[in-house]
Formats: structure tokens, sequence, C-alpha cells
């Protein structure tokens, strides 16, 4: 155990964040850089190492955390971080960016302030790079095996960098100009700066991974080329498929989804543009979704000067404790304040977008809302709630509805779905193509990080398994597990 009081004698502090007029008129993190130094050995001291630690299930990763808060307490980073590389291949990109489901599951959560899990992670990785910890681990030998991976995101990336140090000869495709996929243009600058990416893609390419990018399987290579020029084939391209709004004045200028808003952004920052084909500045933005993709173009439309910014959601706004239905230790759905939202815009709950209107030109003006509520388990209009507000630019930000179909890649390969429209797999992650293997959301569906990273590494057991009859290479979870899930 860390410290035997220090969940009694410490209290729970986090990353502090910059200012909100200084954040706004740059594209870096929101954090004050070093903020958490002088805190962070006592806050992992705070972790009371359950005898069972439930932190272990709410990850999917089963990350050792009460591990790696004892060596973070004793200050002894090198061994901290050879304990978080042990069940994750990318801390830095969970540590920014994942919601934290082992904080929900903390049991010391259950009556005070839960443990900083994801500020220690962070902070143990940051040091490990800064410290010229983090190496590349090239495998001694090769297996005369080759693999593709399809997809460059994190299950796409973790499946490729298990299966290289496995001995295999590994090639990452993405369709995109560069390597990261939605961690690189989905996810904004100021959440996780892409410079933590390229590293890791150094990293990778020194133990031997092949990369290449512009190359869409099923459009600029047949799939069908693709499997047969290689032993074994991961499918990690994601659920792209975003869900649309059919509702009138749709077609409008100025409506577009937030996955053609977003990337565009960051394009800016990368320095293909001087200023974004889709901007917010001067406009009054509307953003229809509530989540985390909702709150990304909500803070990007702040740093492009948005004059007004709205963010609607049909759900009714959520409690900021855990209700009846969402017991200790599941991953309970509370009101969050992001980043984004502390710079300002207006947050609506419980309406639905009726229609758009737009000028003469054929631009959007305003959307046209109307309150909702539950009737019989139902979602009902409200009678006399109906009205407009004004709206220049929108963004859909309602998440994904399965893989994308259009490209060629499912049906050349001769994929079967499953119902909710993912690519089916059985337990080691095959599908029903001998040699094809799939991972993350494109066969899980929308989902975090933190489990995209797990569906990688678990896929890498499964192929590992395929091509050699054996694995000692770890595998998380299986498709099969909804425990805890989020």
């Amino acid at each position: 155990m860390a410290d035997p009081k220090g969940f009694l004698t410490t209290g729970r502090e986090v990353a502090q964040t910059r200012p909100v007029g200084e954040r706004v008129r740059d594209w870096n993190e929101v954090y004050v850089p070093g903020s958490l130094l002088p805190i962070i050995s006592k806050q992992a001291g705070r972790c009371m190492d359950c005898g069972i630690p439930f932190c272990h299930n709410g990850c999917p990763l089963g990350n050792l955390i009460p591990e790696w808060n004892d060596y973070a307490y004793r200050e002894d980073w090198s061994a901290a971080q050879e304990r978080l590389h042990a069940t994750n291949n990318f801390p830095e990109f969970t540590g920014r960016l994942c919601p934290a489901p082992c904080e929900s599951a903390c049991v010391l959560g259950i009556n005070q302030p839960a443990v900083t899990i994801k500020n220690v992670e962070v902070s143990i990785i940051d040091k490990a790079w800064d410290a010229n910890d983090v190496k590349p681990q090239a495998p001694e030998r090769l297996s005369g095996k080759t693999v593709a991976v399809i997809g460059s995101g994190p299950a796409g990336l973790a499946a490729a960098q298990q299966l290289t140090r496995a001995g295999h000869t590994v090639a990452v495709y993405e369709r995109a100009d560069r390597i990261g996929g939605l961690l690189r243009y989905g996810i904004p600058e100021f959440k996780m700066e892409k410079r933590h990416i390229n590293r890791r893609i150094e990293q990778m390419r020194a133990e031997g991974t092949k990369f290449r990018t512009g190359v869409e399987i099923g459009r600029d290579m047949p799939a069908t080329a693709l499997r047969n020029r290689y032993d074994a084939v991961v499918i990690a391209a994601g659920a792209t498929t975003a869900r649309d709004l059919p509702v009138p004045g749709r077609e409008l200028n100025g409506i577009h989804q937030a996955m053609e808003y977003l990337p565009l952004a960051n394009k800016v920052v990368e320095g293909d543009f001087v200023a974004p084909p889709i901007t917010a500045e001067g406009k009054h933005v509307v953003v229809i979704g509530g989540g985390d993709t909702g709150a990304d173009c909500v803070g990007t439309a702040h740093r492009q000067g948005a004059a007004s910014v709205t963010q609607l959601e049909i759900m009714p706004k959520p409690g900021e404790e855990r209700s009846a239905g969402q017991p200790w230790p599941t991953f309970p759905m509370l009101y969050k304040v992001t980043s984004a939202h502390e710079e300002g815009g207006e947050r609506v709950y419980s309406v639905s977008t009726t229609h758009f209107e737009g000028d003469e030109d054929g631009n959007v003006q305003f959307l046209h809302l109307v309150e909702v509520e539950f009737v019989d388990g139902k979602l009902t209009q409200k009678p006399g709630t109906e009205r407009k507000i004004p709206a220049q630019l929108v963004t859909l930000a309602m998440g994904f509805t399965g893989t994308d179909v259009e490209n060629g890649l499912v049906a050349q390969f001769g994929l079967e779905l499953d119902e909710r429209g993912n690519i089916a797999r059985d337990a080691d992650f095959a599908t029903n193509v001998d040699g094809v293997f799939v991972a993350g959301d494109a066969g899980r569906g929308q989902s975090l990080i933190v489990w995209a990273i797990a569906e990688g590494r678990s896929a890498a057991r499964g192929v590992d398994r395929y091509l050699t009859g054996a694995s000692s290479l770890p595998a998380p979870i299986r498709p099969t597990d909804r425990a805890l899930t989020v």
C-alpha cells in the first residue's frame, strides 16, 4: 500500500487548466504544463491497494493500477512506467482522452472523491518520455509471417505493435494522409497534441512496423488483393458511418457532420491550411449532440471565433450524483463540464430539431426545435414549446451507426455483419473469412479509446495464435465481454 493514511489525509486534486481567455487563442492542450508534478505522488498515495481492486474491472485493459500508484507514490517512475506499459501500449492517449471508468469503479469513490487514476497515469508516461525511458522493443527473431492492419486508430496501432513485437512483419494501411485515424483528425489539438502520436509512430517504425498512408482498402486497393498478399488481415477501420438527421432543410449549406468539421481544424494545426474550409468564425454555431464529440465541436468553435455556440441534446440533463440504476462500480451517466464547456456557450437539454430554415442563397440561418419529454417510455414533443434559434453553422455529433459498407471492404472480403451492423467475429476476434480478424469499433460498435486498445491487443493474440498455433500475447477482453461496458 502506498500511504496507509493517504485516503484520509490527502484530498483529491486534479490538473490545473490554463485561463480561458488564454487557451481559446491557441490550440495547445488546455492544462497548465507541469501542474501535476508537485501533487501527483501524494495523489497516488490516496490509493488504498484494495484486496479486490475494482479499478481493474472498471478498466477494459485490466491496468495494474494499485501497483503503479504505489511506484508513483514512491517516485520510482521507471518501475511505474514498466507496470503501466505491461497492459497499455499508449497510456499517454488514454491518460488524456479516456473518461476513466477505472475512477468510477474506485473503491474509495463509494463515499469519497475517487483516486485521480487518469492524472497519475499521464504523469507516469510523460515522465517516462522526458527521461527517455520509452524504448523501441524490436523482436529478437522474425516469424516469417506477414500481417496487414487496416486502420491506424488506437485499435489498429495496438494490434500492429503487439504483432510486430511477436515477430511478425506488419504493415498498417490508413486511408488518410497521416497515421492516427480519429486520434489524428477527430480529436482536437487542445485535448491531445499530436506530438504524442508522432513519437509513438516513430517508436513503432523503429520496432519494424510499416505504414502505408493514402490507401483505402476496398477503393484504392481491392480487399482480395490484400488478403492474397498477407498471411492475415486485421480490420480496425472503425465505425465511421455517422448518424444523420433527416429533417426538412438538411440539404442547406452550412450543415455538416462533426467528422467533416473537426478534421479540417486539425489540418490547420498540421499546417495544411491557413484557414479551414469550414469555419465558425463570426457565426452562430449549433452543435447537435451532447457527447464528447459535441464538446470537441464546441471547443473548436470557440477557438475559431464563433459569435455564439449552442449545444443541443435530446435527452434530459443528467444528474450530478449516481442514480439508483447506475450503482457503483458501474460507469454512471453524470452531468459533466468539460474544458470546452468552461469556455462558454449554452447547453440545452430535452429538445429535438424539427427543421432548418435557410436564406435565398441556400445557406442555413435558423434551427427550429421543440422540447421533448418521456411519456410511457417514449420521447414525445411538448405542444407549444416550438422555437427557433440562429444557426449559421450546424455540426451533427450524434454518434455512429456502424461500419462503412460503401467503400467495398465488407463486400469484397465477403464479411458477415451482426444485428447491429458491425463486422461479426468469434471469441478469437476472427471473422467468417479465414485469416481475417476485426478489432475496435468495426467489430464492437462506437466505443471508447480504452476499449479500442484492449480490442487491438486481444485481436493480436487471436492473429498470433492463428499464425503460429499458440500465443503468449495478453488478451484483456473477449468480444462477448459486456461487464462494466461503457
